[in-house]
């Protein structure tokens, strides 16, 4: 298996830690990616470009699948908010008159959006592609005992249609799948695909930080001894900010977050330090320490 590896900006960025953790679990996974076909593809505009500015959004993105299409390849992202920007961009570019439009934009690259492409994101790969029988034969270090809990946020959840949950139902509770393949329970909590509180970080702290208490805390409340999430830009919110969320609700929360490939790599057998679960703000020792003790 082959695809033409779109990383998006965050986790070539602010965090680092998620794109080396990608690698090294598509190489124990038998996923080949090629990371030269997007080398110069642009930010998927986050869905905050397209509030003001939907076209330009959405020429961004038929850029970057007319850069997939060429390769021959199908699109890999490991962002839950560039899959949902996407496949949004994608859904309003079935109309053919508007991508024509688009696609003049492009003209001058020498590109064009032919309706080909078909992004998707790591974690719908592992249960659509490689099938997640298969994936659990790959286990070999099962997280027996860990009570993890899924955060999926805004992007990979909706809108249903755009993501194609009709298609493919198991999108809907994708994440559990994979904890329940890696051998841990699954702490569920109301909040796990609500806002993280990012988009509002820089308007209202306030209320931002509230979202991420609260979503860490209902989890802790159900056993979580970590949240899993397969978005950099949540990450950044429940993880970077939650001493802040912590000084804000006068308690401390010490969940630890972990993305979506650094979970899987736990159970992959792959040090924590390759991982590089030492580089989070919130730490991960009680997690590391909690699979040390598990058979």
């Amino acid at each position: 298996m082959k695809y033409a590896f779109y990383p998006g900006c965050v986790s070539k960025g602010a965090a680092p830690e998620l794109y080396g953790a990608t690698i090294e679990v598509c190489n124990r996974l038998g996923i080949e990616l090629d990371t030269k076909t997007m080398e110069g593809a642009s930010c998927t505009g986050s869905g905050v470009l397209q509030e003001k500015n939907e076209k330009l959004g959405d020429t961004l993105n038929a850029r970057t699948f007319a850069m997939g299409e060429n390769s021959g390849l199908p699109i890999m992202t490991i962002c839950s908010t560039c899959q949902g920007v996407m496949s949004q961009a994608k859904s309003r570019m079935t109309d053919l008159e508007y991508r024509e439009a688009v696609n003049t934009s492009l003209s001058d690259e020498n590109l064009e959006y032919k309706g080909q492409a078909e992004p998707r994101h790591l974690l719908w790969i592992i249960i659509e592609d490689i099938g997640i029988e298969k994936f659990k034969e790959k286990i070999v270090k099962p997280l027996t005992g860990l009570k993890i809990a899924p955060f999926y946020g805004c992007y990979i959840v909706r809108p249903s249609d755009a993501l194609g949950f009709d298609e493919n139902p198991d999108r809907k509770h994708s994440l559990e799948m994979i904890i329940e393949a890696v051998g841990a329970e699954v702490a569920d909590f109301p909040g796990k695909s609500a806002c993280c509180g990012f988009p509002i970080l820089t308007i209202n702290e306030k209320n931002s930080m509230k979202m991420v208490s609260n979503h860490t805390l209902s989890a802790k409340k159900e056993g979580a001894v970590a949240m899993v999430t397969p978005c950099p830009l949540c990450h950044l919110n429940l993880d970077g900010y939650q001493p802040t969320a912590s000084k804000q609700v006068g308690q401390p929360i010490d969940l630890p977050i972990l993305h979506l490939p650094q979970l899987i790599g736990l159970a992959l057998g792959i040090d924590p330090k390759i991982l590089k679960l030492n580089q989070h703000i919130v730490n991960t020792k009680s997690v590391v320490s909690a699979l040390a003790l598990t058979p």
